[in-house]
C-alpha cells in the first residue's frame, strides 16, 4: 500500500510537470513569430530584405566608385593638360624672343647694310633667313616658323615653302600681335575613345603669335614692329600620352575600387549573416527564458505540494515508529509490518526532500575547503555499500591541491549522488575509481568518478541532467539535475563521458577563484 502511494505521488508529479509544459507551450507568441518570420522571409510589403539590402548597397557603391574614378581621372588629366599648355606657351615665348634677337642680329642688320633693303623674294636673302631659322630650330620641338609682313597680312617667310606669299592667314591673332600683344591659341581634338581602333587620332597644335621688333646689340627693343612671327608646336604626342595616363588612372582606380567593393560586399554579407544568426539566437534565448519561467512556476507548485506532503508524512513516520515498539510487545512476529511503513515513509521523505531541493535550493555556506576532503568523506560513508555490492575501490587523490571556495555540504551531495548512481549501475560488481587533480593553466580543480557499469547511450548523455529524466524503476530523476545546478552555482561545470559496455566517467570542475552564490 505504501509502495502504491509513493508511486502514485511520483507519477502525478511527473504528469503535472508534463501537463504544465504542454499548456505553456500552447501560449501564443505573435511577437516572437513575427520577428522570426521577418528575419527568414522579410516583413510583408517591405522590399528591402536582408539580401536585397546587400545588393542595393553593392550596386550603389559600384556606381559611386565609377563616378569617382572618372571624376578623378578627368581632374588629373585636365591638370596635366593645363600644365603642358602653360609650359609649351612659355617655351614658345622664350623661343620667339630668342628667334627675334637672332634674326634681327644675324639677318636684318647684315642684309640692310649689304643690300640696303630686305627682299625675301630674292633667293639669296630667303636662303640666308631660312638657314638662320633652321639653325635656331634644329633639335627643338618646333613644327614650323612663319613671319608675316607688318604692312599687310601676307606671309613673307615660312619653314613650309608652300605657304609663301599667301594673304590673310594671320587672323585676329595677327592683328593683336601688331598691337604688341602676344597671343596663343590651341587647336586640339580626340578623347579617350581615340585609343580604340578605328577612332580619329589625337591631335594638338599650339600657335603662338608674337610681334617682331627691332633690337640693339644689347637686346633692347628700340624700333617699331617689323612683322609678326607665328610659331607652331605639334603637341599631339604629349596630349596622347596624357590621354593614356588618364586611361591608366581609370583602369587603376577601377581595380582598386573593385577590390574595395569586394571587401565591402564581404563585410556586408558577413554582417547580414551575423545579424540573422543573432536574431535567431535571441529567439532561442527567449524560448529558453519562457521555458525557465515555466520551470520556475512548476518549481513553486512542486515546493508547495511537497511542503504540504512533508508534514503529514512525518506524522505517519513517527506514528509507525511508535506502533513498531508496541507491536513488538503486543503481537510479536508482526514488527516487520510497522518496519515497512517506516522504511517507505523514509524513502518518501527523501523524494520530497529532492523535490524541495530542486524547487528551493538551499543557501550555501561558502568556505575555503579541500575537494579531497569531500571525496574521502563520501568514500568512507559508502564503504558498506561497496562491500555489499562487491565493488573494488581505487582512489587517486592529487596532493597539495589548492583550496576552493565552496559549500562542502552541497558539493558532498553532488559527489554522493554520482557515486550512488555508479553503485546502482554496477549491479554485478565492478570497479569504482575516484581521482582529483589541478589544471594550472585554467586554474581549476577537478574530481572524476569512473565506473565499469554498462555505460550510457550517446543520445541519452545530454538528457541525464534534465529534471525528471530517469530510466530507473524507482527514483525522481532529479539527482543529477540538482547536482548540475549546485556545480553551476559554484561557477563550475559537470561533464560525462561514457562508452557502452565499458563504463561511465563523471567529472566535476570547480574554479579556484571565489564562487558567486545566491
Amino acid at each position: 500500500m505504501q509502495n502504491q502511494w509513493q508511486g502514485n505521488l511520483l507519477r502525478h508529479a511527473k504528469q503535472l510537470y508534463a501537463a504544465a509544459a504542454v499548456y505553456v507551450a500552447k501560449i501564443p507568441r505573435p511577437d516572437i513569430h513575427r520577428l522570426g518570420n521577418f528575419f527568414k522571409h522579410g516583413k510583408k510589403g517591405d522590399g528591402l530584405l536582408p539580401f536585397e539590402l546587400v545588393k542595393y548597397f553593392s550596386f550603389t557603391a559600384l556606381l559611386a566608385m565609377l563616378i569617382t574614378s572618372f571624376v578623378l581621372s578627368w581632374m588629373i588629366s585636365n591638370n596635366a593638360r593645363s600644365v603642358l599648355l602653360k609650359r609649351s606657351e612659355a617655351y614658345s615665348q622664350l623661343f620667339a624672343d630668342n628667334l627675334n634677337r637672332q634674326v634681327f642680329l644675324q639677318f636684318v642688320l647684315p642684309t640692310v647694310v649689304r643690300y640696303g633693303r630686305i627682299a625675301l623674294s630674292e633667293e639669296k636673302q630667303y636662303n640666308r633667313l631660312d638657314q638662320i631659322v633652321r639653325n635656331i630650330t634644329r633639335g627643338l620641338r618646333i613644327d614650323s616658323v612663319t613671319i608675316f609682313d607688318a604692312g599687310e597680312n601676307r606671309i613673307s617667310y615660312s619653314t613650309k615653302p608652300e605657304l609663301m606669299g599667301k594673304l590673310n592667314m594671320g587672323g585676329l591673332e595677327y592683328q593683336k600681335a601688331l598691337e604688341g600683344e602676344n597671343t596663343t591659341i590651341v587647336i586640339t581634338g580626340g578623347s579617350l575613345f581615340s585609343l580604340l581602333p578605328g577612332m580619329p587620332e589625337v591631335f594638338c597644335t599650339l600657335k603662338t603669335f608674337v610681334p617682331f621688333h627691332q633690337e640693339d646689340r644689347l637686346g633692347k627693343r628700340t624700333g617699331e614692329i617689323m612683322g609678326v612671327v607665328e610659331i607652331r608646336q605639334d603637341l599631339s604626342d604629349d596630349l596622347k600620352a596624357i590621354i593614356k595616363l588618364q586611361a591608366r588612372i581609370i583602369v587603376f582606380s577601377l581595380s582598386i575600387m573593385g577590390v574595395l567593393f569586394a571587401i565591402l560586399s564581404l563585410i556586408v554579407v558577413k554582417a547580414n549573416r551575423t545579424m540573422t544568426r543573432r536574431a535567431a539566437e535571441r529567439i532561442q534565448l527567449e524560448e529558453q527564458l519562457n521555458k525557465a519561467q515555466r520551470l520556475a512556476s512548476l518549481g513553486k507548485m512542486v515546493a508547495s505540494v511537497s511542503h504540504e506532503i512533508k508534514n503529514p508524512l512525518g506524522i505517519v513516520r513517527s506514528t509507525a515508529e511508535i506502533l513498531l515498539k508496541r507491536i513488538a510487545s503486543v503481537a510479536p512476529g508482526n514488527e516487520h509490518l510497522a518496519g515497512i511503513i517506516v522504511e517507505e515513509t523514509t524513502r518518501l521523505d527523501n523524494i520530497v526532500r529532492e523535490f524541495l531541493d530542486f524547487a528551493r535550493p538551499r543557501e550555501g555556506a561558502v568556505k575555503q575547503e579541500f575537494i579531497n576532503n569531500v571525496g574521502e568523506r563520501v568514500m568512507r560513508f559508502m564503504e558498506s555499500e561497496f562491500a555489499k555490492k562487491q565493488i573494488a575501490v581505487e582512489v587517486d587523490f592529487s596532493p597539495d591541491l589548492p583550496l576552493v571556495s565552496m559549500d562542502s555540504e552541497q558539493i558532498y551531495q553532488v559527489v554522493f549522488n554520482i557515486v550512488f548512481n555508479a553503485i546502482q549501475a554496477m549491479e554485478q560488481g565492478g570497479t569504482l575509481t575516484m581521482k582529483t587533480g589541478f589544471d594550472i593553466d585554467q586554474e581549476q580543480v577537478w574530481l572524476t568518478v569512473d565506473d565499469t557499469g554498462p555505460g550510457i547511450e550517446l543520445d541519452k548523455q545530454e538528457q541525464i541532467f534534465t529534471p525528471f529524466y530517469t530510466e530507473k524503476n524507482r527514483g525522481t530523476g532529479l539527482g543529477l539535475s540538482i547536482a548540475k545546478s549546485i556545480v553551476e552555482k559554484h561557477n563550475g561545470q559537470i561533464t560525462v563521458q561514457s562508452q557502452m559496455g565499458v563504463g561511465s566517467s563523471f567529472t566535476i570542475i570547480l574554479p579556484v577563484q571565489p564562487a558567486e552564490t545566491n
